[in-house]
């Protein structure tokens, strides 16, 4: 069974109001600020349960397909079901308009980190559970160079409170430098993929 086979049944809906994401309208209907300020959006989430195992499957199958190395973006695009390829810092362009972006966590979005100078490529990781309004657990690959990396505390350190910016916990349970993010993509609750 294919992962994301495994994701779609797995996955159930949200529906989140989404600052920024301007609604669809018609061309007779005038352009208002307060239509273009959130648009309500249903999208997918899928459990803890769903996601460890969909890691824990995804995790043997790159396994078994390419010893030795292990890359962020197939991994969290196998888990989580959101088929975008390219580096992870060019993953919020190509979103596009098929997958919700917001800047709230959902259990099952993927976090996308901006590329630094120490991960010029960026990073992507799916959300496993939300602990509070400003702290997450993330599952991902290659945070730790070759390792699945499971459970791992992400805590939003951000002036606005919109996960703009986080702190990601290292192996010492102490958390690391801030990096910067442009937030979670979402699975549309009505997406096959």
């Amino acid at each position: 069974m294919r992962i994301n086979s495994l994701c779609a049944i797995l996955f159930f809906a949200a529906t989140l109001a989404l600052p920024g994401v301007s609604a669809a309208r018609t061309t007779a209907e005038p352009a208002t600020e307060a239509a273009s300020a959130t648009k309500t959006v249903r999208v997918a989430t899928i459990s803890r349960t769903a996601v460890k195992e969909a890691v824990q499957a995804e995790t043997l199958r790159i396994r078994q397909a390419r010893p030795g190395r292990l890359w962020c973006v197939p991994f969290a695009r196998a888990v989580s079901g959101i088929e975008i390829r390219g580096d992870a810092a060019t993953w919020w362009k190509k979103a596009g308009a098929e997958y919700p972006k917001g800047r709230v966590p959902v259990s099952g979005s993927v976090l996308n980190f901006r590329a630094t100078g120490s991960m010029p490529r960026g990073h992507v990781a799916v959300v496993s559970e939300i602990l509070s309004p400003r702290e997450i657990l993330v599952d991902q690959a290659n945070w730790v160079k070759n390792r699945v990396t499971l459970d791992t505390v992400v805590i939003d350190v951000s002036a606005q409170n919109d996960w703009s910016a986080v702190r990601v916990a290292n192996q010492s349970n102490s958390f690391g430098r801030v990096y910067p993010t442009y937030g979670f993509i979402y699975r549309p609750a009505d997406s096959n993929t």
